[in-house]
């Protein structure tokens, strides 16, 4: 059996198959990314295991596992095979023991190389916080809502730039309307992974642009240790024009159900007020997307002053455009870092 600590393990595995023997729920919770669930146990057969071990003892719940893993050890390892395709399998259980070690022995018996997660899914977890912690080159990119940010980030990777998406890794665009055509989001564990493998993909020595957002985008919570990092970084505000932003909204969201549209209003009722969010609604019905997303933007053009106000950051750099292209924009902002930002 050979044990690698969690970068060894993410780095070799690029060369092989992640298995991730955890319950279901537990997978489904959060897991390491492109990991292929083959649970040991379900999720109520664990929680017999789980009993008998605190009521009982160790002995008794290895016995009771022992029980029901062998009603199904040809299951499990025809589908190791299959998943296998003749490559390695890495595995981790939630802290490298019994359950990893004990699927493990069952693989090499039919042939398969394996390794396993030192400390297993903790360890990992343990890693991409520290990662989080760490001094990376952020510049983030700030502007009120509609100014084309997640736009500008997209054209900034097409420039060769660094960039991080955090609305697409959240499958949220960050504000009440952020569901809107979007894949239901991760949980907040899975979404702090899937950052963490974005990020380790990237130079540490040179900078990243990352969109401004508050903490929470939509159910997802940014991690604690990753947040406080990027809100003390740099930022360049976007200062678009409010026409501008009034058609980009409409651009963008006006292709939806008019339903999603009204319900989004409603989650702003005591934000906005009772009397606008009416008005909203009418203007849906009656096909004046552009009124409503201008009454939507006098009440979020005013939280983003605030939290402008608010930033911990040692500097905050403006930049205004009329009716650039969105290449130009970006030129215009990688130009303003590299004479502004060391």
């Amino acid at each position: 059996m050979q044990i690698l600590n969690p970068l060894q393990f993410l780095s070799e595995s690029l060369n092989g198959i992640i298995i991730d023997v955890r319950s279901p729920s537990e997978f489904a919770l959060g897991h390491i990314p492109k990991s292929v669930s083959l649970p040991m146990f379900s999720d109520e057969e664990r929680k017999i295991v789980g009993t008998l071990y605190k009521q009982i003892g160790k002995q008794d719940a290895i016995l009771a596992g022992l029980e029901i893993i062998g009603k199904k050890m040809k299951h499990i390892a025809e589908n190791a095979i299959k998943i296998s395709g003749g490559k390695a399998l890495f595995v981790y259980c939630w802290r490298g023991g019994m359950r990893s070690k004990s699927m493990i022995q069952l693989f090499e018996i039919m042939g398969i190389e394996c390794f396993v997660l030192q400390g297993g899914y903790k360890a990992y977890r343990n890693l991409i916080i520290e990662e989080f912690k760490l001094p990376w080159k952020f510049v983030v990119l700030g502007g009120m809502t509609g100014s084309g940010k997640t736009e500008i980030i997209n054209e900034l990777a097409l420039k060769g730039e660094q960039t991080i998406n955090l609305e697409k890794l959240a499958n949220h665009k960050g504000s009440a309307f952020g569901s809107i055509g979007e894949m239901p989001q991760p949980s907040t564990e899975q979404f702090a992974n899937n950052l963490y493998l974005n990020l380790s993909k990237l130079n540490k020595q040179k900078r990243i642009w990352i969109e401004d957002e508050s903490q929470k985008i939509g159910t997802v919570v940014i991690p604690y240790e990753f947040y406080s990092n990027y809100r003390k970084a740099n930022i360049i505000v976007l200062n678009i024009p409010f026409e501008r932003r009034l058609n980009n909204l409409v651009k963008v969201y006006g292709k939806y159900d008019k339903m999603e549209i009204v319900e989004s209003f409603k989650k702003i009722n005591k934000k906005l007020g009772g009397q606008h969010v009416q008005a909203a609604i009418e203007f849906v019905a009656n096909d004046k997307l552009k009124d409503a997303a201008a009454l939507a933007l006098k009440y979020y053009d005013k939280t983003y002053k605030y939290g402008l106000q608010n930033k911990n950051t040692d500097q905050i750099f403006e930049t205004s455009f009329e009716e650039e292209s969105i290449s130009d924009i970006t030129q215009k902002l990688i130009e303003t870092a590299n004479e502004k930002i060391s």
